[in-house]
């Protein structure tokens, strides 16, 4: 959220909306117009955003500051950058896109309109009008959609609090810094045994906690692929953690017994953040995870002028998918903005 004082922080800028980089743009009016607004400052807009500068057009970012990896001290899996903190990542990433002339700016985009003259497929001028918190307007030609997601934890005591140290969600991000250590898995519906036997692939020593997951749920195929990873099942509904010198030490369940553990897998509900593509009329997948936006490959959704990426299209996209969706999304607009500008200025 923007601080009511008006100073930057992290990286980003307050004020007009003039920039001051090399690129010559294409953006419509004087600091309210832009080629492309990239709504979200994670991976995928800072990688959209780099795309888009390179190309010389002029873009906005406007970021609210809630990145879904926040609670993690550091990320795995992107090359080159393994262990890296977010924090970090997101700082390097906001240097390199401000140097090519992309405005970064603290906030958060509260409605999204297509202009009545707009076609999204260009008539030279802005097609969306986008409020910002506070009351500002800007325009865009295109819309870049990269607002993520927001992982809604099981309501048990202490799992929020040790949420992204010793309480994860995904063992690709962190199974190699706690292999071969007691892991716990908290059951939230029966595709939960997935989860539990991913996790076997970094530790022998598995308990799978079935919480309010009652063992008739699961198929014999469940149990039989559960055994063959030795993975202990355990009835019973778990009532908190146990935590000593602010490390998990164990499981407490409701009849009071407690189960040492040191690690313990959850499965978030994802909730999408999409309300800006539901006011512009994206059409919506419904899945197990939520409901997110039918793209193209390149990110396109059903609104003609309006990419999305990163985890705004999908619960799994990684650190890494999101950049890659992000790249593609700003190449697609790159060339879809130039071939607008050729016809049009052909077809006078």
């Amino acid at each position: 959220m923007t601080e009511k004082s008006g100073k930057p922080r992290d990286g980003f800028a307050h004020g007009t909306g003039e920039r001051d980089g090399t690129g010559t743009g294409t953006g419509t009016g004087t600091g309210t117009g832009y080629d492309v607004v990239v709504v979200g400052g994670g991976a995928a807009g800072l990688s959209a955003a780099l795309v888009l500068g390179r190309a010389r057009l002029r873009a906005l970012v406007v970021d609210a500051g809630e990145p879904r990896n926040a609670p993690s001290s550091h990320m795995q899996g992107y090359l080159s950058r393994d262990g890296m903190s977010p924090a970090a990542f997101l700082a390097a990433g906001r240097e390199e896109v401000a140097g090519y002339g992309v405005e970064l700016l603290a906030g958060r985009v509260t409605d999204v309109t297509r202009n009545d003259t707009g076609t999204g497929t260009g008539t030279g001028t802005a097609d969306f009008t986008a409020l910002l918190d506070g009351g500002r307007t800007v325009r865009a030609r295109r819309l870049i959609v990269a607002t993520g997601l927001k992982d809604e934890l099981p309501a048990v005591p202490g799992v929020a609090e040790r949420f992204g140290r010793d309480v994860l969600h995904c063992p690709f991000c962190h199974g190699w810094e706690v292999r071969d250590q007691s892991f716990g898995v908290l059951a939230s519906s029966a595709m939960s045994v997935h989860q539990a036997l991913m996790v076997s692939r970094w530790s022998k020593d598995v308990v799978f906690f079935l919480h309010t997951v009652a063992e008739e749920e699961l198929s014999d195929q469940d149990l039989r692929r559960l055994a063959a990873a030795g993975v202990d099942v355990v009835p019973g509904e778990v009532a908190g953690l146990v935590a000593e010198d602010d490390r998990l030490t164990g499981v407490r369940l409701a009849d009071g017994s407690v189960h040492a553990r040191s690690v313990l897998y959850v499965g978030p509900r994802p909730v999408p953040r999409t309300s800006l593509l539901e006011r512009l009329g994206a059409e919506l997948s419904e899945t197990p995870f939520g409901a997110y936006p039918v793209v193209d490959p390149t990110g396109l959704t059903s609104v003609p002028g309006v990419w999305a990426a990163g985890n705004a299209v999908g619960f799994a996209e990684q650190v890494v998918h999101a950049a890659s969706g992000g790249y593609r999304a700003a190449a697609a607009i790159v060339g879809d903005l130039l071939m607008t500008d050729l016809d049009t200025a052909t077809t006078g």
